[in-house]
C-alpha cells in the first residue's frame, strides 16, 4: 500500500464481455447456412443458379451471424482498482464510469437461463448518477464479490487519506 496522501496506482483487475451464450442462435444459423448451401449447391431446380444460393447464404450469414458478433464484441466492461468502466458502441464509442471510492450499491438479478449458465445482470447505483447496468455478466458471483471488495478498499483508502491530511494540519 502506498503511504497516506500518495495516490495509489490504478491496476487492472478484470476485463470481460457479456456472456457468449447470446451468440448461440448465430452459431446455429451459421451451421444451418453452410449445411443447406452444401446440400443445394449444384442441386437447385431449373431457373435458379448457384450464385443466387451463395448470395442468399452470404446475406443470411452477414445479417444473422456477423452483425450480432460485432455488436457483442463492441461491448466490454473493465474493473480497475479505482473504478468500473463500461464501453459500448461500434462507430461512436460510449463510456460510463463508476468510482469505487464514491461507493455504490450492487444489485444482482439472475433469471433461470442466467442461473443455468452462471451469469447474471449487475446494476450499480450510487444514488446520484444514472445506474450502470452490466447485462449477462459471466461468473456473476465472482464479479459481485470483486466489486464489493473494491468498494471497501477504495473507501478505506479514501478515509485513510482524509485522516492523513487532517493530521498534517493539526501538526502545523
Amino acid at each position: 500500500m502506498p503511504p497516506p496522501g500518495v495516490p495509489s496506482e490504478e491496476l487492472l483487475i478484470a476485463r470481460f464481455r457479456s456472456h457468449a451464450r447470446r451468440l448461440f442462435w448465430s452459431a446455429l444459423v451459421l451451421i444451418a447456412a453452410f449445411g443447406a448451401t452444401g446440400f443445394f449447391y449444384d442441386n437447385l431446380p431449373e431457373g435458379l443458379e448457384n450464385w443466387m444460393l451463395l448470395s442468399a447464404a452470404g446475406l443470411l450469414v452477414i445479417l444473422l451471424v456477423v452483425f450480432p458478433f460485432i455488436i457483442w464484441h463492441s461491448r466490454s466492461t473493465t474493473i480497475t482498482t479505482r473504478r468500473v468502466i463500461a464501453h459500448q458502441g461500434i462507430g461512436a464509442r460510449q463510456r460510463r464510469e463508476m468510482s469505487h471510492a464514491r461507493g455504490y450499491t450492487i444489485a444482482v438479478r439472475r433469471g433461470p437461463l442466467q442461473r443455468l449458465w452462471g451469469s447474471g445482470t449487475i446494476v450499480l447505483s450510487n444514488g446520484v448518477d444514472a445506474a450502470l447496468r452490466l447485462p449477462n455478466v459471466p461468473n456473476v458471483t465472482l464479479v459481485h464479490e470483486t466489486l464489493a471488495d473494491q468498494i471497501e478498499v477504495g473507501q478505506i483508502l479514501a478515509h485513510r487519506d482524509a485522516q492523513g491530511g487532517s493530521d498534517d494540519i493539526d501538526r502545523a
